[in-house]
């Protein structure tokens, strides 16, 4: 990869990770996230993030997706006190490296296969967020009926491969 790619893929990871930000606190003016030690875990992975695309290692998107989203978790947990979320928002933790996969598949110039696995793992963290958070009583979206969200997943998971097989 040259330079100049390079160049402008360390300021559009810039510009992405300043713009979400500033859209988070813009689209939902109640948060406040005073500033503590999960910033820094959240620091370092942008760090990370931004390194591996300047020096050409589309593969630390993914350790520097799973370090952020893990001080994310921990920056809402120290703003709100709510420790007990840890019961069910563990579940974002395989989302997180299925996000690195999709950074490193994109950084790498478009790998599908990356994309797609992570785009997977993507789908099956919210999945279980939903269905923990729902059983927990925390997220309360679909009350009792969070096992359709875990036969939904098995379906997947079981129909997937078979009809991957059926295109080939």
């Amino acid at each position: 990869m040259d330079q100049r790619r390079r160049s402008n893929l360390v300021i559009g990871l810039l510009l992405l990770l300043f713009g979400t930000a500033v859209l988070v606190l813009q689209l939902v003016p109640g948060v406040y996230l005073p500033f503590s030690w999960p910033w820094i875990i959240i620091g370092v992975s942008c760090v990370l993030l931004v390194f591996g695309a300047a020096m050409g290692v589309p593969a630390l998107a993914v350790p520097a997706s799973v370090v952020g989203g893990i001080g994310g978790i921990l920056a809402y947990q120290v703003a709100t006190g709510d420790w007990d979320s840890w019961a069910y928002i563990w579940a974002l933790i395989p989302g997180f490296v299925g996000l690195g996969l999709v950074l490193a598949g994109v950084l790498s110039g478009g790998e599908s296969g990356t994309i797609q696995a992570g785009g997977w793992l993507l789908f099956i963290s919210l999945v279980l967020l939903a269905a923990f958070g729902s059983l927990f009583g925390a997220l309360g979206l679909i009350g009792p009926y969070w096992p359709i969200l875990l036969i939904i997943l098995g379906l997947a998971l079981l129909v997937g491969p078979m009809l991957k097989g059926r295109e080939e």
